[in-house]
């Protein structure tokens, strides 16, 4: 009778290995909090830039970049109008404030070793299904540089940056469930 057991034994050890096997966990994590039989698109339109210091390309590609990213992560269709949810705004702020001020080594003078670009927007969310999730708001973001660049040598890759990290900032405010 004690081999019978080993082998019972056995046998649910090894069904319960295949079954383990088969069963599988999966985790989506596409961050968005979206019902898509209520929420079929997103109008956004196009933010001007309505900044003091104007950079030319920046409104186009700040516009451009946050419709790619409602496009890569969500499964809704971008409208320029008349969306379910919809965005609207413009670009607010584009300033260059000194950091980082030293002394000249006779005490005389100060200067600052690095300059701080800070890209401001505004934004007016509204949700058509939930009205009470909308909003207006402003979100900013900055990056430093080494004052021995100007600012032509390095505007194209900190907007890129800095554009990267306001369409974050928006994106998780309007659609992501954190």
């Amino acid at each position: 009778m004690g081999w019978t057991k080993k082998i019972t034994a056995s046998f649910l050890t090894l069904a319960v290995l295949f079954m383990l096997e088969a069963c599988s966990i999966s985790y989506k994590f596409s961050g968005t909090s979206i019902d898509y039989t209520l929420v079929k698109s997103i109008s956004i339109k196009d933010f001007p830039n309505m900044a003091p210091l104007v950079y030319g390309p920046l409104a186009q590609r700040f516009t451009d970049e946050l419709k790619d990213r409602y496009v890569r992560q969500t499964k809704l269709s971008v409208l320029r109008e008349n969306g379910t949810l919809d965005l609207e705004g413009e670009i607010t702020g584009y300033d260059l404030t000194p950091q980082a001020v030293k002394d000249t080594p006779d005490g005389r003078a100060s200067f600052a070793t690095l300059t701080r670009l800070t890209i401001t927007v505004r934004v007016r969310y509204t949700n058509q299904v939930k009205p009470e999730e909308g909003f207006e708001q402003s979100f900013s973001s900055y990056r430093d540089f080494e004052n021995t660049k100007t600012i032509d040598q390095v505007q194209d890759e900190l907007c890129k940056e800095i554009i990267n990290d306001l369409v974050g900032q928006i994106y998780n405010a309007t659609v992501a469930n954190w």
